[in-house]
């Protein structure tokens, strides 16, 4: 749970489309001590701030989108063993700028336009032969269909792609194209 400051109940409260008495309902507290933190006029005890502060929490989060409702389902996977060409012109005739690799039936890596590029400058005479297990960067994250839409944001800053599974199973992908599709 994020720290969050008395003057952010109201606001938060009104997020939420909640009015005072069911906050503080939801909160086990009193309406009138809602009213008094949101006028300023009274400091509650840690115990009841937190109490507060955990209704407006578990809101958020029931609230937030989930990795579930922003993934593509359909995922196109590169085979370690797969020819680097034969990978290059999938992604050129799908669209698209990225693969998870599989090997052994496990996701073990990606392949990126970026990493291809920079295999193909270091080494361009090399490209015709080279396999996709040879050149794909480390495995992207991993999550859950539940997971909030803040991990996400925070995994694609250091990420290109996230994938999402369920019960160990691949059953989709975001990427940032996904989750700028979903900001209004």
């Amino acid at each position: 749970m994020g720290i969050h400051s008395l003057t952010d109940i109201k606001s938060l409260r009104k997020k939420y489309h909640l009015n005072q008495k069911e906050l503080a309902q939801r909160a086990n507290v009193s309406q009138s001590l809602i009213a008094k933190i949101e006028a300023g006029m009274v400091d509650p005890s840690f115990t009841k701030a937190q109490q507060i502060f955990e209704v407006l929490h578990h809101l958020r989060e029931k609230e937030e989108l989930k990795a579930r409702e922003v993934m593509r389902t359909k995922v196109l996977f590169a085979q370690g063993s797969d020819a680097l060409r034969e990978v290059i012109k999938t992604m050129k005739s799908k669209g698209i700028s990225q693969m998870p690799v599989l090997m052994n039936e496990k996701v073990a890596g990606l392949i990126t336009e970026g990493t291809i590029l920079r295999h193909l400058a270091e080494n361009p005479e090399k490209i015709k032969r080279l396999k996709v297990g040879e050149v794909m960067e480390e495995t992207p994250p991993i999550v859950t269909v539940k997971t909030g839409m803040r991990v996400l944001l925070e995994l694609l800053r250091e990420h290109p792609i996230i994938l999402v599974a369920e019960r160990g199973e691949i059953k989709g992908l975001i990427s940032k194209t996904d989750l700028l599709g979903r900001v209004e």
